[in-house]
């Protein structure tokens, strides 16, 4: 079980699960002494009167501890029928956890608890580890994993601990020696070895991932790739004659950028970041004319059928002109034409692909494949940005792209072995938009608005949260809705579409072309118009449960807005009660347009491990490090492997035989190999 709930298999495994905090548990509080100022507290009793409550999602598990100064509530949310099996009523209980209140009434929600005999015993200062309520239910208890680790450390001597780091790195940096470190995490002397102890492991972690990056970039940077030395008709025909607006000085920038990269003989591997609306696509298109100038072809791949559509109509607009062959490839183009397509790629023919996932299948083949752009890049699996490498004899250039903007701490981490543009300026004439915080309660004045705005000759969006897991339910929500828009938006004077992931492909693009084409006021829609979508004239954006989105979802979405001359406007609409933290989050929204705070924001709020698909990459997975908490640490050890790969490029060297042996191993456990 200790496997599959937290993949700890060997001595080594249950070494690394190291404490979160320390917990003192050497005082005991009589229940009717407890202060609702605390924390946590540590409580014995009597259980009794042990329930289940609720139904469906909402069934939770009470048990009442009482003693003979008062009684208070325990709670279990989840695993309640496994707690149910195991909890005896009459019986002691010793019992620690954070103190929570509802109306007023104190309570322990999912708190640690054990019979009361000699061996549960105030034990004094006790490490606090992750665990799950499987475990504790089988008894695995914060106790157990310290008397399992205790007399694991016992037996284990300083010369059983292999160094990973090399002694001048441990001196450089007043780093203490892994065998030290791992004894002090779990079972501190002083707060002073507790802090060393942390220090150190959060080092070798940041540091091994730093070291992973900073030999990635020396593979690309050695890696060959095709010399595009000429700048054409292809480019400057564009530039000169079909350019829709004049390009910003980002864009500019960011385009030397690229022609620099692409003319050393060397494979570019560059990130282009660039705010929503931005205008990251001519920037793509026009380094894609570069490619078709010195005989290549390219090709953009995009993560959903709705964003390649988009970009296949306005690549192909864009194009129209100068006779230059678009195509569009997709799971859904069958038959004939896909056949045609394939055939085309293979002969040449075809200088300008756009597609999804499609693109990514074996029989796709390229005569030439110079440039590939990347679209939307983190939703994309790890190892599908590699197999267009394996299209050619030689890896296309490889531009990715993201409107999302990437904290610097997660880009060091993320994408450190790629370079990174930046468009950081948006295009002339564009009003920021206004955001607005708004209740339920105040609907009939929010549609009333925006009813106005359609009677001035502007289009707006209503959209619903879809999240999967509850999607019956949010199905339900948006049908509901849609009735409701419709009470507001009277279907004799006002055209609505509506555009859902259960609809089929033909019926959805049908829907969401009429709300492009100008000819629906209204479009109801969950995320599916997330990226992709623009329409100049939609002025409005109605985010319904605004509370339920994170905030990068929330800037993406706003930003299908305020993509025309006109002011446009973002309502955030959440119900009457909602968390401290969603409030938070919205007023950030509120507060500021600016992408690259939002995302420093998002990755302070949520972590990591939940921004891009991060966590699906095995990159991020630190036990102990923080990359918010710990960017001074990333600083150093970005600086540390730099130096030492300037020196040791191969780490053929001695004293750098143990970490090429944990860099080896790392490669083994996560997906570092397969990340481009």
């Amino acid at each position: 079980m200790l496997r599959t709930e937290l993949d700890i298999v060997t001595f080594g495994d249950l070494l690394h699960h190291y404490p979160y905090r320390y917990a003192d548990r050497s005082q005991i509080v009589r229940i009717g002494f407890i202060d609702p100022r605390a924390d946590y507290i540590q409580i014995q009793g009597t259980l009794v009167n042990i329930t289940e409550e609720g139904e469906g999602r909402k069934k939770r598990l009470v048990a009442t501890l009482y003693d003979d100064t008062g009684r208070i509530d325990l709670l279990w949310f989840q695993g309640a029928q496994w707690m149910k099996k195991s909890l005896k009523q009459g019986e002691k209980y010793l019992v620690y956890g954070k103190l929570n209140a509802f109306n007023g009434i104190l309570n322990i929600p999912h708190p640690e608890i054990e019979p009361l005999n000699a061996e549960t015993a105030s034990p004094g200062r006790q490490p606090m580890y992750p665990t799950t309520e499987k475990l504790r239910v089988r008894g695995l208890t914060n106790r157990s994993f310290a008397k399992l680790t205790y007399a694991l450390l016992e037996k284990v001597k300083p010369g059983d601990v292999s160094e990973i780091l090399p002694a001048n790195l441990l001196n450089q940096y007043r780093l203490c020696g892994r065998y030290y470190a791992l004894r002090w995490l779990h079972f501190p002397d002083t707060e002073e070895h507790e802090q060393a102890a942390r220090r150190r492991m959060k080092w070798e972690e940041l540091f091994l991932s730093q070291m992973m990056i900073a030999r990635l970039r020396l593979q690309h940077t050695a890696q060959a790739g095709w010399r595009f030395d000429t700048v054409g008709e292809h480019f400057n025909g564009f530039f000169r004659n079909h350019l829709p607006f004049a390009l910003t000085n980002a864009q500019k920038r960011v385009l030397r950028e690229i022609r620099q990269d692409t003319a050393t003989g060397k494979q570019m591997n560059r990130l282009l970041q660039g705010d929503v609306g931005s205008g990251k696509t001519i920037v793509a298109l026009m380094s894609m004319l570069l490619a078709l100038d010195n005989g290549f072809q390219a090709c953009i791949m995009a993560p959903t059928e709705i964003l390649a559509q988009q970009h296949y109509y306005s690549i192909a607009g864009l194009l129209e002109q100068m006779n230059i062959p678009v195509r569009l490839l997709t799971g859904s183009v069958k038959g004939k034409p896909r056949k045609e397509i394939l055939q085309q790629l293979e002969e040449g023919t075809l200088p300008i692909v756009v597609g999804t996932h499609a693109l990514l299948e074996d029989g796709v083949r390229f005569r030439n494949l110079g440039l590939a752009v990347i679209d939307e890049q983190h939703r994309f699996g790890v190892g599908q940005r590699a197999r267009l490498w394996q299209k050619n004899e030689m890896p296309p250039h490889m531009l990715v792209m993201t409107a999302t903007p990437i904290p610097r701490t997660l880009a060091m981490t993320m994408y450190g072995d790629l370079d990174v543009s930046v468009i950081d300026e948006l295009p002339p004439g564009r009003q920021p938009i206004k955001t607005i915080f708004a209740r339920d309660m105040q609907r009939a004045k929010v549609m009333e608005f925006m009813r106005k705005e359609v009677d001035l000759g502007r289009q707006v969006y209503v959209v619903y949260p879809l999240i999967e897991e509850s999607e019956k339910v949010d199905y339900e929500s948006l049908m509901a809705g849609y009735e409701q828009v419709k009470v507001f938006f009277d279907e004799n004077r006002y055209r609505i579409a509506m555009v859902h992931g259960r609809q089929d492909a033909a019926e959805r693009e049908r829907n969401m072309q009429r709300f492009v084409k100008g000819e629906a006021h209204v479009l109801v829609a969950t995320t599916v118009i997330e990226v992709g979508v623009n329409v100049p004239n939609a002025s409005v954006m109605l985010i319904e449960s605004a509370e339920r989105f994170g905030l990068s979802q929330l800037h993406q979405l706003r930003g299908r807005v305020g993509r025309g001359a006109e002011q446009s406007y973002c309502i955030l609409m959440a119900g009457s009660k909602i968390s401290e933290e969603s409030y938070k989050r919205l007023q950030i929204m509120v507060s500021t347009n600016d992408g690259f705070r939002i995302a420093e924001e998002d990755l302070a709020l949520r972590g990591p491990g939940d921004m891009h698909g991060t966590q699906q990459s095995g990159v991020l997975k630190f036990k102990i490090a923080d990359i918010v908490q710990d960017s001074a640490i990333m600083e150093e050890t970005r600086l540390a492997a730099q130096e030492l790969l300037a020196t040791d490029p191969t780490l053929s060297l001695v004293q750098h035989q143990p970490l090429r042996y944990a860099l080896a191993q790392q490669r083994k456990e996560s997906h570092w190999g397969r990340i481009s």
